[in-house]
C-alpha cells in the first residue's frame, strides 16, 4: 500500500449528528483516491464515519507503515491530532490537507504531521508520495503546494500549485473504496429516502469575509453538463437512491450551464429529486423554473442576517430584498426553502437582531438554522478581530467554533436570540393560520417578553 486515506470524522461520537443522521461519503478524499489509483498507486481508504478511532488505530498498528493522508477541518481537529500522534508512533509518514491545516501549518507540523497539502490534493499528493516515502527532503522541497519543516527546523512553504482547470479529466470519486451503499441505506432507514451526493463544480468566487477559501481559492470551475449527467446516471443505476444532494458551494451561479444540464438530463430521461445551495442574487425566474423542472425540492440560501448593514459588513454582495424575493420564487414553484442565519457578526446591535427576526417572519422559509459567528483563521473576519480572540482550550483539543471574542455577548444571549426568533416566527404563523388559537397566541407573547427581558439582562451584564 502506497497511501492510506482517512478523514477523522466519527459519526457515533457526535450526539447531534446521531439525531440528524444525514451522513454523506467523504468525496474529497475519494477524488484523491481515484486519481492516485489511476496513476498506478496502491491506495486504500479507512472511512471513519461508521467506524471508531480504536479500529483506525488498530489498522495503523498492524499494517506495514507507509503514508497516511488525513483530511482535516475545524470540527475534526482534535481527532486528527490524535490520529497523527498514533500514526507517528507506528512509523507512518503523515500528510494532512483540507480547509484547515494550511491556516495552522505550524500547529499541525508541531503535532507530528510531515507535510501539509495547501489547496487541491490530487496532483500534489501524486507528486509527493515517492519523495516522501524515500525520505528525500530535497525532492520533497521541489513539490509545489506544500508546507513542511526542513532538516534545519525551518517551516518551508513551496510555491502555490496551479488549480486543476479541467475537472472532467479527473476520475469520479472512488466510492468503491468505501461502503457507499451504507450511506444510502442509513438515509433510507432514518428518513425514508436514500440519498447520494455529487459535485458539479469546485470553488466559490464570492468574498464573504468570514468564509474560508483555503482549498479552492476564490475560483469557480465547472464540470461539463454531460459529464455530471453521466455520473448521476451511474449513481442512480448503482445505488437506486430516492434523492440527491448537489454539494456545490453555489449550484446556480451559471444559468447557461443550468440550461445545458437540464437539456442533458431530459435527453437521457434522467430525473431525481434533489436539494442544493444557492445565493439569492443567483436566482431569478428562469433559474427557479429550471430547478423546479429538474426536481429540486429544497433550496438552501445563505441569508446570514436581515440587517443590510450587517450584510454589507460581511461583504455578502446580496440584499435583504433579494433573499426575500428568492424565497418567494421558490414558494411559487413548490420548492421548499432553507435559510442559514448568523448571530454575533462584528458590529451587530440589538436592532440588527430585530431586523433579522422581521426578515425571517416576512420571508417565511420552511426551515431556518442559526449559528454564532466564529473566526476561521485565514479569513478577513479573523484578521479583523484576532486581537480579541481567546481560545478556552489548548489548540489540539478544541476548534475555532469554541473561540471567545472579548467584548461580544455571551452564549446565553445568542441562545435567547435563537428562542426569540423561533417563537416570533411561530407566533406570526399562528396569527396567519386559518384557525388561530387565542390561548396559544397569548402563551407565545408571554414567552417573547421573557426572552427579550433575558437578552436585556445579558446586555446589562456585558456593559457592567
Amino acid at each position: 500500500m502506497d497511501l492510506l486515506l482517512t478523514h477523522g470524522y466519527f459519526l457515533y461520537e457526535d450526539p447531534k449528528e446521531l439525531q440528524i443522521m444525514k451522513p454523506y461519503p467523504p468525496l474529497g478524499i475519494l477524488y484523491i483516491c481515484a486519481y492516485l489509483r489511476q496513476q498506478g498507486f496502491r491506495v486504500e481508504v479507512f472511512d471513519s464515519t461508521f467506524s471508531s478511532r480504536e479500529s483506525l488505530f488498530e489498522v495503523l498498528q498492524r499494517s506495514n507503515p507507509s503514508v497516511l493522508g488525513v483530511y482535516a477541518n475545524l470540527m475534526t481537529r482534535p481527532s486528527v491530532v490524535e490520529i497523527i500522534g498514533v500514526a507517528k508512533q507506528c512509523g507512518w509518514k503523515v500528510v494532512v490537507g483540507g480547509p484547515e491545516p494550511s491556516a495552522y501549518a505550524r500547529e499541525y507540523l508541531d503535532a507530528g504531521a510531515d507535510v501539509i497539502v495547501n489547496g487541491e490534493g490530487e496532483l500534489t499528493v501524486a507528486e509527493l508520495l515517492l519523495p516522501l516515502r524515500s525520505g528525500s527532503p530535497d525532492r520533497v522541497a521541489q513539490v509545489d503546494g506544500i508546507t513542511f519543516r526542513s532538516p534545519a527546523g525551518e517551516i518551508v512553504t513551496t510555491r502555490p500549485r496551479a488549480q486543476i482547470h479541467e475537472l472532467d479529466a479527473l476520475p469520479w470519486p472512488a466510492r468503491d473504496a468505501i461502503d457507499a451503499q451504507r450511506y444510502v441505506s442509513t438515509w433510507r432507514e432514518h428518513h425514508g429516502m436514500g440519498s447520494v451526493s455529487i459535485i458539479t463544480a469546485r470553488g466559490c468566487p464570492y468574498h464573504c469575509r468570514w468564509c474560508s477559501h483555503e482549498v479552492f481559492g476564490r475560483s469557480h470551475r465547472r464540470r461539463a453538463p454531460g459529464a455530471v449527467a453521466d455520473e448521476l446516471a451511474a449513481l442512480i443505476e448503482r445505488y437506486q437512491p430516492d434523492m440527491a444532494w448537489i454539494a456545490d458551494d453555489v449550484f446556480t451561479i451559471h444559468h447557461g450551464w443550468l440550461r445545458q444540464y437540464a437539456a442533458e438530463l431530459k435527453s437521457r430521461g434522467l430525473s431525481i429529486p434533489f436539494e442544493c445551495i444557492s445565493r439569492a442574487d443567483r436566482l431569478n425566474e428562469e433559474a427557479a423554473d429550471i430547478l423546479a423542472h429538474l426536481g429540486c425540492f429544497r433550496l438552501w440560501i445563505g441569508s446570514e442576517s436581515g440587517s443590510q448593514r450587517i450584510l454589507d459588513r460581511m461583504q455578502r454582495g446580496v440584499t435583504v430584498k433579494q433573499v426575500q424575493d428568492a424565497v418567494a420564487l421558490c414558494k411559487e414553484r413548490g420548492i421548499e426553502t432553507g435559510m442559514f442565519l448568523m448571530w454575533g457578526y462584528e458590529g451587530e446591535e440589538p436592532e440588527d437582531i430585530e431586523a433579522t427576526i422581521q426578515h425571517v417572519k416576512t420571508a417565511n422559509p420552511d426551515v431556518f438554522f442559526t449559528t454564532v459567528a466564529y473566526p476561521i483563521k485565514g479569513t478577513p473576519y479573523f484578521a479583523e478581530i484576532s486581537n480579541r480572540v481567546e481560545n478556552p482550550n489548548p489548540w489540539g483539543t478544541g476548534s475555532d467554533r469554541q473561540a471567545r471574542i472579548r467584548g461580544r455577548h455571551s452564549r446565553r444571549y445568542y441562545s435567547l436570540a435563537d428562542q426569540l426568533l423561533k417563537t416570533e416566527v411561530e407566533l406570526e404563523r399562528l396569527k396567519n393560520s386559518s384557525h388561530p388559537d387565542p390561548s396559544l397566541i397569548t402563551s407565545k407573547q408571554s414567552e417573547i417578553l421573557e426572552f427579550r427581558a433575558g437578552m436585556r439582562s445579558c446586555v446589562s451584564e456585558l456593559e457592567a
